[in-house]
């Protein structure tokens, strides 16, 4: 935790300062308290002297005072200290997030990134409030009323160093007996955050196979799980207080029958007995809530502990403007962080003068039109962990304006290929080149911007059908937008909406049919007139009429602007047949790369798939053709 307050702690020195300054004056007033009260015994009680008693009173009073209004800064210093620090920490840790590649998140999982930035954070922000409120009195409180008491009586003050190494070795014993069992708390929270997601994310799939009874024994199981080790937490917590009050009173004790005895010979006075319980009584409360705070920094350190795994993990891709600003540290380029054979970056041609000239260039169209869209050079790719390549050896290229079918069976490896375009995972071998520049030679914002991308999963936010088609282009005019909803065969159902483009999209689209909601994010890909396209398996909940116009609408932006190159991923060969290039796909590998006749002569695959869906391929036909006569 020490390395967190380092990294955002600098913006909240003041808070950080105050705040103990402030604590110090109230532990201060508390320390001089016991004397007042026992000069108000001796000088007071003891002489029957109202006055006195009042004079003391008073002093008392203001002292409360004092130390009220201390905490109150305290207490706001607290306050902004661990909410600015919590804020900070959570807005650098999804920045972060953010910037991992496939790769990270698929290493960390996205239920434990939700609960680090959420759980383990308000732990963090738990332990900085109750460091500055409680850490700064205690322990300060606990050695001035000891220092105090040893000055009144060096005899009694053996009692103190007695009982204090006792209550030091309990809080030995019960720490270091939960910190591991903390630990697996947050690992059962990371198993909780996922079971409760897949269940309400998946909660209609759920009520339709009838499962709820399944996913509530599922939960139930890892609550309990996590429940069981929170009472085992609890069980060991609970020997503290028990045992430290049990030291405690027995030290009062032994004080009240020394005391007593010094009280006898004139050796002490009564007020200096009574002091002298009052700072035992203080140093081992002190000690006590020392117990409970050390409970709370556990947790909080094995939170931080696991914010900082985040944080110092290292992005696997590198970008190409870091790189050409002279990053030496290895920044963004750690991929043996992740597990990977060595970092991508390194085989990238860096430096080199780019042969389609400049970014703006390469958008523009303004190089060399021989130059292919995409070109692929014995790429290969295997998943972090994997025995095995989920791409081998792939070769072929697009021409610019061309359109190429990727289709294979489930697992063949087409989602994983296509993704390696836009560099959302860096090949292991081989080479990709968009216009003729390694992928890993772009910005990955500007590689990125280059293509329109139709993910398999469909993934829509909450907002409005307008925030989420500007997306790409926050830019793009209403007329843009509707172009896109057009080509994208939205346009008809989108204007039937009361408020059009303002209509309201619930989280994931659930309002909407599973073909809308992949008609929209196909026109969010659309917006802004990407030069690349990549639709992924993106038309597999529209049927062939809607199908069929979707790829007619595609194949007249292509022909009315040559630059639009196209990729579509699918399982249909209706969907592929009228590619320029088809690349089929089995078992990550390349088994047939042509034309649809050529691959009819020549890849027994194909034309095992094509076969098969004869039917299919005949309805789509007539669909096509009923709408190209409407």
């Amino acid at each position: 935790m020490i390395g967190l307050l380092k990294r955002f702690g600098r913006p909240f020195r003041r808070e950080l300062t105050l705040g103990p300054a402030s604590k110090l004056i109230e532990v201060i007033f508390d320390l001089l308290t016991p004397l007042v009260v026992a000069l108000m015994i001796d000088r007071g009680v003891g002489e029957r002297n109202v006055g006195v008693l009042l004079a003391y009173g008073a002093l008392l009073v203001g002292m409360a005072l004092a130390g009220f209004a201390s905490t109150l800064i305290c207490q706001k210093m607290a306050a902004r200290a661990s909410q600015g620090l919590g804020t900070s920490m959570r807005d650098a840790l999804f920045a972060h997030i953010n910037s991992f590649s496939y790769v990270e998140l698929d290493r960390f999982g996205t239920p434990s990134l939700i609960t680090r930035i959420t759980n383990d954070i308000n732990q963090v922000q738990l332990a900085i409030a109750l460091a500055i409120r409680q850490l700064t009195r205690f322990p300060l409180l606990a050695v001035g009323s000891m220092v105090a008491a040893l000055l009144i009586d060096a005899k009694l003050g053996l009692i103190f160093l007695i009982s204090t190494p006792l209550i030091g070795a309990i809080f030995w014993f019960v720490m270091a007996r939960c910190i591991p069992y903390f630990k697996r708390m947050q690992r059962q929270l990371d198993q909780i955050g996922l079971v409760t997601r897949e269940g309400l994310s998946g909660a209609r799939v759920m009520r339709a196979f009838v499962r709820e009874d399944y996913e509530r024994e599922r939960f139930c199981h890892t609550a309990v799980d996590q429940a069981n080790t929170a009472i085992a937490v609890g069980r060991l917590s609970n020997v503290l207080n028990p045992a430290t009050f049990l030291v405690m009173n027995l030290a009062v004790c032994a004080i009240l029958w020394v005391g007593g005895i010094q009280v006898n010979v004139g050796a002490l006075t009564q007020g200096q007995v009574m002091a002298f319980v009052n700072y035992m009584t203080q140093t081992l409360l002190a000690i006590v809530y020392v117990a409970n705070l050390v409970v709370v920094f556990t947790k909080a350190s094995a939170s931080a502990g696991r914010i900082e795994e985040v944080l110092a993990c290292e992005p696997s891709m590198c970008d190409a403007a870091e790189r050409a600003g002279g990053d030496d540290t290895g920044s963004g380029c750690t991929a043996g962080a992740v597990g990977e054979a060595a970092p991508a970056c390194e085989t990238a041609p860096i430096g080199t003068a780019s042969p389609t000239g400049t970014t703006s260039d390469v958008l523009s169209g303004g190089f060399d039109p021989s130059v292919p869209a995409i070109r692929l050079s014995g790429v290969s790719f295997a998943y972090p962990g994997s025995a095995e390549d989920a791409v081998h050896d792939v070769t072929f290229e697009v021409p610019r304006g061309g359109t190429l079918g990727v289709i294979g069976g489930t697992g063949s490896g087409k989602s994983t290929l296509v993704s390696l375009f836009p560099r959302l995972y860096d090949v292991a071998r081989g080479s990709v080149e968009v216009f003729g520049r390694d992928v890993r030679a772009w910005p990955l914002g500007e590689l990125r911007r280059a293509f329109g991308f139709v993910p398999q999963k469909v993934e829509l936010v909450s907002g409005t059908i307008r925030s989420n088609l500007l997306w790409r282009d926050p830019l793009a005019s209403d007329a843009d937008l509707w172009r896109a909803l057009k080509t994208a065969q939205a346009e008809d159902f989108a204007r039937a909406l009361p408020k059009g483009l303002d209509a309201p999209v619930e989280a994931g689209g659930k309002n909407f049919s599973g073909g809308q909601r992949q008609r929209l994010t196909i026109a969010r890909a659309l917006v802004g007139a990407p030069p690349l396209l990549i639709m992924d398996d993106s038309t597999s909940a529209l049927d062939f009429k809607t199908d069929a116009a979707l790829r007619r609408a595609i194949r007249m932006l292509s022909g009315a602007d040559s630059s639009v190159t196209t990729v579509v991923v699918s399982q249909r060969v209706s969907s592929v047949r009228g590619a320029d290039l088809i690349c089929v796909m089995r078992h990550g590998r390349a088994v047939g790369v042509g034309t649809h006749e050529e691959l009819m002569a020549t890849c027994e695959v194909y034309r095992e798939i094509a076969e098969s869906q004869l039917y299919s391929d005949a309805a789509a036909s007539a669909a096509e053709e009923g709408g190209a006569h409407a």
